[in-house]
């Protein structure tokens, strides 16, 4: 099935999202992922920036499953309990997933829907769909700013998926 501009739209940014984040988890060096001087360390903010991009590729709330090594809680910046770290493996290996769940959710979702399908999301999928785009940016930004202040390190821009290096 060809997909419509929108959904190469979507897919090409949801896809060079995804890789920004992949390389703030790769480029992170070993001693600021689980740094304690942050609120919310490193791993768990990539982590929360994936599990919701995972989520919100469901058409609905009630067509979500956890990824095979979810851990309870550990996607809530506000948890009281007392959270393991996942690895930088892991992580990427969640990176591959969320990918390939992006070729097949913009194939089946049903972009022109009047509601998210999460109801403490009030508006339209597509519109919906735009704000995961942002979520993820916007943590691979939080991300990349304490690698570039606390390490001197960078992760580059990419325009669209078909900028990604192979």
């Amino acid at each position: 099935m060809a997909l419509t501009p929108i959904q190469q739209a979507l897919k090409s940014q949801y896809h060079s999202a995804l890789f920004t984040l992949e390389q703030t988890i790769r480029t992170c060096p070993p001693d600021l992922w689980t740094d304690p001087k942050y609120p919310n360390p490193y791993w768990q903010v990539a982590y929360h920036a994936l599990h919701y991009a995972h989520l919100y590729l469901e058409q609905h709330l009630e067509d979500f499953q956890d990824w095979e090594k979810h851990r309870e809680e550990h996607q809530w910046f506000s948890s009281e309990k007392m959270l393991t770290p996942y690895t930088p493996e892991e992580l990427l290996e969640y990176c591959r997933f969320c990918r390939e769940k992006v070729d097949r959710a913009m194939e089946n979702l049903d972009l022109d829907h009047p509601e998210s399908g999460f109801s403490w999301y009030q508006m339209p999928k597509l519109e919906h769909q735009i704000v995961n785009i942002r979520h993820i940016q916007h943590h691979a930004a939080q991300l990349t700013d304490r690698l570039r202040s606390g390490h001197g390190l960078g992760t580059p821009w990419i325009q669209g998926a078909d900028k990604i290096p192979v």
